[in-house]
Order: C-alpha cells, then sequence, then structure tokens
C-alpha cells in the first residue's frame, strides 16, 4: 500500500523493486554492457542462460557467451566499446511468482556511429524472447532469443557475419 511505501521510503529502509522492474532491470542492464563493450559482464549476466542468436546458433555457459560475443561483435580499439546504442522498448513482462518463473518479449533497435566510416544511424532492430527464474531471491535470464527483423548496414558491428558483409 501507499502507507507501507511511505513508511519504507521515510524509514531508510531500502525499497524491493516488483518482479517486473527486477527483470525490466535486467533487460536494460544488457545494453549498458554490450554498449561499454563489457563482454564478461555479459557472460556473467547470461550465465545461466541458454542463448540462441537470430541465426539458431545456442551457446550456453559463461565461456561460451563470452567466446560468442568477443568473436562476434567488434570492439574499437580508441574506445573499447562497439560504438552502439542498444535500445529496448515496448517490454512485456509476465511472471509467475509462486513458480518463480517469468517470461519477456521486446523490441531492440541498435544505433551505431563510427567517425569517418558510419554516420549515426539504426544499424538493426528486432526482438528477445526471454525466459527468466528467480533464484535466491534474484531474477536471472534462463533462456534469450533475438530475432532480427530489420537489418542494415551491420559492418561495423558485426565480425565475420555474412549479413554484415557491405
Amino acid at each position: 500500500s501507499n502507507s507501507d511505501l511511505a513508511e519504507r521510503v521515510g524509514g531508510g529502509q531500502p525499497m524491493s523493486h516488483s518482479a517486473e522492474r527486477q527483470i525490466e532491470n535486467l533487460l536494460y542492464r544488457y545494453c549498458e554492457l554490450i554498449d561499454a563493450g563489457d563482454f564478461e559482464g555479459l557472460a556473467q549476466l547470461f550465465g545461466h542462460a541458454l542463448h540462441t542468436s537470430s541465426s539458431g546458433h545456442t551457446v550456453s555457459g559463461p565461456k561460451e557467451i563470452l567466446d560468442y560475443y568477443s568473436n562476434r561483435t567488434r570492439r574499437f580499439p580508441d574506445t573499447g566499446t562497439p560504438k552502439t546504442r542498444h535500445l529496448t522498448t515496448n517490454v512485456i513482462i509476465e511472471v509467475d511468482e509462486v513458480a518463480g518463473q517469468a517470461t519477456s518479449r521486446s523490441y531492440f533497435t541498435v544505433l551505431q556511429a563510427v567517425a569517418g566510416t558510419l554516420a549515426l544511424q539504426p544499424i538493426v532492430a528486432g526482438r528477445y524472447e526471454d525466459r527468466l527464474e528467480r533464484y535466491d531471491s534474484e531474477w536471472r535470464f534462463t533462456e534469450r532469443r533475438k530475432f532480427i527483423d530489420l537489418a542494415g548496414d551491420l559492418s561495423e558491428h558485426l565480425i565475420g557475419v555474412p549479413e554484415a558483409r557491405r
């Protein structure tokens, strides 16, 4: 209730987020990590998940996840990042509190700009379908499936991927 919320805020106790908010934060954490070029962080984020790319290639476990991003996503030496901004929108989260499981569907759009090579533009758009579980009172990914619906110039973003050819 509102009075309970006010009491927690006023009492200096940490506020706990709803399951939906915790899960939404995980979706946005992915954007932060990939845009920062923190592939080790991605390996931890998806460490308990099956990760399936738009081509149907599935990897699992921190090492396979780290290798997937390291071998596929370009990081530029001057910043150590992919020079992207991943935007996650149209988020729909369904939670089964009793079972401690949830699903999420969302859209993604990736923007990229590389000085002298690629003007700021959307380079790809698609959908994520995620499954999550509550483990030790924290939510974590158990599956991420990626679907590319619209592809633009991926030549500065992806390494060794056929759809990234100019």
